[in-house]
């Protein structure tokens, strides 16, 4: 039950307020995907009338865009270790990009909740926010698209800094689309269980992401000899 609404009365109790509802709606997707989190059960789960969760976030959006920001540095924060254990400095360009691709596959698949994230991005998350959250937002993923850039032109600098920076956004749209295609519904999952044959259909997250990040950084690549 939503608790009496009292306005805080400072910027430090507001900012309380608005990561008490992060804070919410990150452990909530955990438990469900992106599509289920509504906005009544967010406000149920942080004991606070819908209306006055609004008085922070101006929709539901709003706050899923604010995780994914978060939760695409953090990955960002740790992609960067990951790539130095994996890839050795020796090897030629096409061996040196196809660890990358696979150390980014992996590194996306340890991390489902980005992954849903980014996939309801365009179609959902930026559908109902203002202009001022929407340009806020991609400012923030510009930088991130550019940090992402500058870590595989380190490993790969027969890239450049252009195609670097396209893969890198490629990658990241790739990334929504897979991972919407790697995640059956219930009568999905019901029709391979009964058909085997059907079963062929059902792609692997981290293998389709590998794959298509070895092909991309092979043909980037190729164009750039």
């Amino acid at each position: 039950m939503a608790t009496t609404f009292q306005r805080a009365r400072s910027e430090e109790q507001r900012a309380q307020r608005r990561q008490a509802i992060l804070d919410t709606a990150a452990a909530m997707l955990t438990e469900m995907p992106v599509a289920q989190l509504s906005l009544n059960e967010l406000s149920r789960r942080v004991g606070l009338a819908k209306s006055n969760v609004l008085r922070y976030f101006e929709s539901r959006e709003a706050v899923l865009l604010e995780l994914l920001d978060a939760a695409a540095g953090e990955w960002l924060d740790g992609l960067d270790a990951e790539l130095t254990a994996a890839v050795d400095p020796a090897g030629g360009p096409r061996e040196r990009g196809d660890t990358v691709a696979a150390a980014i596959a992996s590194s996306l698949a340890a991390r489902p909740v980005l992954c849903d994230l980014v996939g309801a991005q365009a179609a959902v998350l930026e559908r109902n926010v203002s202009a001022e959250i929407a340009a806020q937002y991609k400012r923030a993923a510009v930088a991130g698209a550019l940090r992402f850039a500058g870590m595989i032109a380190d490993r790969v600098p027969e890239l450049g800094e252009a195609d670097a920076l396209r893969f890198a956004g490629v990658t990241l749209m790739v990334t929504g689309t897979v991972w919407t295609h790697t995640q059956p519904s219930a009568a999905m999952l019901a029709a391979y269980q009964a058909d085997p044959e059907l079963a062929a259909m059902r792609p692997d997250f981290t293998d389709t992401m590998r794959q298509t990040l070895e092909v991309l950084l092979s043909g980037l690549l190729a164009r750039g000899d």
